[in-house]
């Protein structure tokens, strides 16, 4: 397991004792800082993702000004301190304008300094299950959990291998992270890694979006387009959520996977590639092969290896140290400084069912962050998220036990539909999951044996 990856500071400037004043604070804070002193052109010095940008304008002149907007452009929440050798209110002003979140005058004081990395730079630190501890921006599954560090693991064996994967687990439990995993740790990792969302797209388009299409092909295909599959030669696949394509564009799927080769729609040239496929799916695939919702032989092809991922609610342990990662992550978003969790807070996130999983718990996180007061994130103040999360006690609970999950999936939707008189952006939003989403469960409910049901009413 690694610690989270170490935030990295940009500091623009040629000065000796603020360079060696804003390295020192950086090191004691355990965070990292990068120092450029050469000439500034229009663009920023590196395409590294920075955490913070320190900018001396006796340094770098009016360039300091353009590189703040350059750097800003890239990234728009990327906090610019300016800092210049006097207070002019003219220069500070043209700072703001740029985009810069702070204005300092030297000498710079390390208090000053040491405020503005305080509040810009959290650095609580938290455990990784699996990621790049020496690489910013990239991916990261937090947790110590033993069900989540027996996925990882098998997950790295895995990897070097090209057997195609099938990764199942509940929407927002990190199935993208462990593709990205796999992908990364394998021997196509300089490779592309193509991702496809099969939810998303009606079945024709979806066609067109794996295999390409020619020109002329159908009404607006105006030129040739390379589909993913050709993208991806040399690489990964992603099929997220490959359990919404159709009957019709699973044999294709088949038939594509088992010779590496198609055609592109509308088109008679075979092309060929070499792709490794890594499949995601919310749904127990197994028991749509048994409803003939999906092709027993595709299912058999795609899942040459069966990860699971283990639902939030099945790894408790790892919520504290989930809930001070995106402190880390959006806590610069709206200027708060985080020194403790309340543990009021933390008894009752423990009790929480997670029908979203770790995307529900992140907008906790970022709705307390914003709405919150202090030093202490605490949920005292935001009364209606409080009973959107308290476990209700009461004589169905144990009737509850004996349920599959997919049926408290179904309870747990229907209760936000009813709450939310059955606007579904509104109840989407209080299970953590996209629309789309919540749209692709009721289709898929309604045509199953036991339709939702509302108050007596299945229409939706």
């Amino acid at each position: 397991m690694a610690e989270q990856a170490i935030q990295d500071v940009l500091i623009v400037s040629g000065d000796a004792g603020l360079i060696r004043q804003a390295l020192g604070l950086l090191a004691s804070r355990g965070l990292r800082g990068t120092v450029h002193n050469g000439p500034v052109s229009a663009k920023p010095p590196t395409t590294r993702r920075w955490d913070l940008a320190l900018i001396d304008l006796q340094s770098t002149g009016p360039a300091g000004y353009r590189l703040a907007r350059d750097l800003r452009a890239g990234s728009p929440e990327l906090p610019v301190v300016m800092v210049s050798e006097s207070e002019s209110s003219v220069l500070a002003g043209q700072a703001a304008r740029c985009g810069c979140v702070e204005f300092l005058a030297k000498p710079v004081t390390e208090s000053s300094l040491s405020h503005v990395f305080g509040s810009m730079l959290p650095n609580h630190k938290v455990v990784l299950a699996a990621g790049r501890a020496d690489a910013v921006g990239a991916y990261q599954m937090v947790g110590k959990s033993p069900r989540l560090l027996e996925v990882v693991r098998q997950a790295t064996r895995v990897a070097p291998t090209s057997v195609p994967v099938l990764v199942c687990g509940e929407s927002g439990t990190g199935k993208e992270l462990l593709a990205s995993l796999l992908h990364a740790d394998s021997r196509r990792a300089d490779g592309p890694c193509i991702r496809v969302n099969c939810a998303a797209l009606s079945e024709s388009l979806l066609e067109s979006e794996l295999f390409g299409h020619e020109r002329g092909a159908f009404t607006g295909a105006v030129m040739q387009r390379k589909g993913k599959f050709e993208l991806a030669h040399g690489g990964t696949l992603l099929l997220d959520e490959i359990a919404e394509t159709g009957p019709r564009l699973q044999a294709e799927l088949l038939r594509v996977l088992e010779q590496q080769d198609f055609e592109r729609v509308g088109g008679s040239e075979t092309v060929s590639v070499n792709v490794r496929v890594i499949s995601t799916s919310n749904r127990d695939l197994a028991a749509d092969v048994s409803g003939g919702r999906f092709r027993r032989d595709l299912y058999y092809r795609i899942s040459g290896v069966k990860l699971l991922v283990p639902p939030l609610r099945e790894r408790t342990e790892d919520i504290p140290l989930l809930v001070w990662h995106f402190v880390n992550l959006y806590t610069r978003e709206v200027g708060r400084t985080i020194t403790e969790l309340d543990p009021e807070m933390l008894d009752l996130l423990a009790s929480c069912p997670w029908p979203g999983n770790v995307r529900q718990l992140r907008n906790v996180v970022r709705t307390a962050l914003i709405l919150g007061e202090g030093p202490a994130l605490s949920l005292k103040s935001m009364p209606l998220l409080v009973s959107e999360l308290a476990v209700k006690e009461g004589p169905r609970r144990a009737e509850q036990d004996d349920l599959s999950l997919r049926d408290i999936e179904r309870r747990a939707i229907l209760e936000a539909l009813r709450r939310t008189q059955r606007n579904q952006a509104k109840a989407a939003r209080m299970l953590g999951i996209t629309d789309r989403t919540l749209r692709e469960k009721l289709r898929r409910y309604s045509q199953e044996d036991k339709p939702l049901a509302l108050t007596g009413d299945s229409r939706w």
